[in-house]
């Protein structure tokens, strides 16, 4: 089951943290893939990487804020497939602060990266999708996308992160008809390039033990099996599901 061979995974924010390693999950399972980021570099040695499981890599360098970069993007990646299969938005950055003390520039930031984005990959690769009358579109957001928190000001991620969230919901009943199914994962603490100064800190470890029941940070990998699940033919009665993946966060 959930064989991923001759399909054509695309995964942009795949030059680090949870991109990077869906990427290598995927390749596991035998998807050939476009992988995309800003940093060309980091995107080529994950490519040589994954090319050891034997299949086959596109790396593109693509800021998802720029869409005319995602629609080149979009171009070079049918180019070079003739299809795609499955799209991961798992592209994203934050700015945090407050309501009180947040600025226009850090709010900007913050939603053109992690929402706005979502928005311009996920047009750009629908409609090659819907061409092939197939598709599987799995959205990264965040529990932060279904709760609040005490820990830390960071009101424009938890905004832009429920946005994700309906917007799985709205393109799920809009693409059904196109056989193009559209779900959603919601992490918890993984640690990443992003989080790993935040999450390693005393304070912020106590946090999590008295919140997340599972009592610890998700490990690389534990991401992996729902979106695979969510990516196969398997799933093709699934869609608009949101799925955290959290040791329980949100359960309580």
């Amino acid at each position: 089951m959930f064989s991923l061979k001759n399909r054509v995974v695309v995964i942009s924010g795949a030059s680090s943290g949870l991109g990077a390693q869906m990427a290598k999950g995927f390749a596991s399972q035998g998807a050939d893939l476009v992988i995309m980021a800003r940093r060309l570099e980091r995107l080529e040695s994950l490519a040589e990487e994954l090319r050891t499981f034997g299949v086959k890599v596109l790396a593109l360098k693509c800021d998802v804020t720029d869409s005319k970069m995602v629609n080149e993007a979009a171009i070079a990646a049918e180019k070079e497939f003739g299809k795609i299969d499955v799209l991961i938005n798992c592209a994203g950055s934050a700015k945090n602060a407050g309501v009180l003390a947040m600025t226009d520039e850090e709010w900007d930031f913050t939603i053109d990266t992690d929402m706005t984005s979502v928005f311009y990959v996920t047009r750009a690769f629908a409609n090659i999708m819907k061409k092939n009358n197939y598709g599987r579109i799995i959205n990264i957001s965040s529990m932060y996308g279904l709760v609040g928190n005490p820990a830390i000001d960071t009101v424009a991620y938890h905004a832009s992160k429920g946005g994700v969230v309906n917007f799985t919901r709205a393109v799920a009943a809009e693409l059904a008809k196109y056989n193009i199914t559209c779900n959603c994962i919601c992490p918890g603490y993984f640690a990443t390039e992003l989080t790993e100064d935040v999450l390693k800190t005393e304070q912020f470890t106590q946090y999590m033990k008295a919140t997340v029941p599972l009592g610890r940070y998700g490990n690389s990998g534990e991401l992996n099996a729902g979106a695979i699940f969510l990516a196969s033919d398997e799933a093709s009665y699934v869609t608009g599901v949101i799925l955290p993946i959290d040791g329980g966060y949100t359960a309580i």
